[in-house]
């Protein structure tokens, strides 16, 4: 019973010593996990676009989340948003399934992308 104590503690002990800096980062930094980049439809839009914040850090990441959350079409079809904010504004306001469909998708998106992409 003893010898099952002492092995329980050393594992016990062990596992609160923790695993360093292997988790998820998408931000990159000093973790050294993970950093998402792409290049792709929306990459090249952000790129192009008169924002502040696109650097080719960001962009990469967002173009590496378009692709784990939508599919090409959607892409190409986002990509025109970010140089024509008008036509971003009639998909929203439109009536139709498809742009429903494809607004909802763009939404998600877009928070996700806010997430992961924070920090580059």
């Amino acid at each position: 019973m003893t010898r099952i104590l002492v092995i329980l503690g050393a594992v016990l002990v062990l596992a609160s010593c923790g695993g360093g800096s292997r988790g998820y980062n998408p931000g990159g930094g000093s973790g050294g996990g993970a950093v998402l980049f792409a290049a792709g439809p929306i990459n090249t839009a952000c790129l192009r676009s008169d924002r502040k914040k696109a650097n080719r850090a960001r962009c990469g990441c967002i173009q590496a989340v378009a692709n784990r959350e939508l599919t090409d079409g959607y892409q190409r079809r986002g990509a025109k948003l970010f140089s024509d904010p008008h036509l971003a504004q009639e998909i929203r306001q439109s009536d139709t399934a498809s742009n429903e469909r494809f607004w909802r998708e763009w939404k998600d998106f877009g928070n996700t992308a806010s997430t992961l992409c924070a920090a580059t």
